[in-house]
């Protein structure tokens, strides 16, 4: 994991966290001359790691009708079956942080 790069004036004071080595350097530089700030590398810990690729589901109480063309996932309210309503397939690109920098 790559770290931040927190950036302090001369009285010890936080003015900036970037996201690379050379933002911190390039803001430094463009104090004046006589400005003694700093950066140091900050690396946060990963804290609660949780595993995205577990398969484990949740249990349930629908009631999967099949016919032999389609599938269709029904619960039960006051004995009567009612059909889950599905959300439609999302079409948009992924995220991806480092793929345009």
């Amino acid at each position: 994991m790559n770290g931040y790069y927190s950036v302090f004036n001369p009285r010890g004071e936080k003015i900036a966290d970037c996201g690379s080595e050379r933002d911190a350097i390039n803001l430094l530089g463009m104090r004046n001359r006589r400005w003694e700030g700093h950066y140091y590398q900050f690396n946060p810990l990963p804290g609660d790691i949780i595993d995205v690729n577990q398969q484990k589901q949740l249990g349930t109480n629908a009631i999967i009708f099949a016919d032999g063309y389609s599938v269709q996932e029904m619960i039960e309210v006051n004995g009567k079956y009612i059909p889950i309503p599905q959300l439609p397939q999302n079409c948009q690109e992924p995220f991806i942080p480092d793929f345009h920098d």
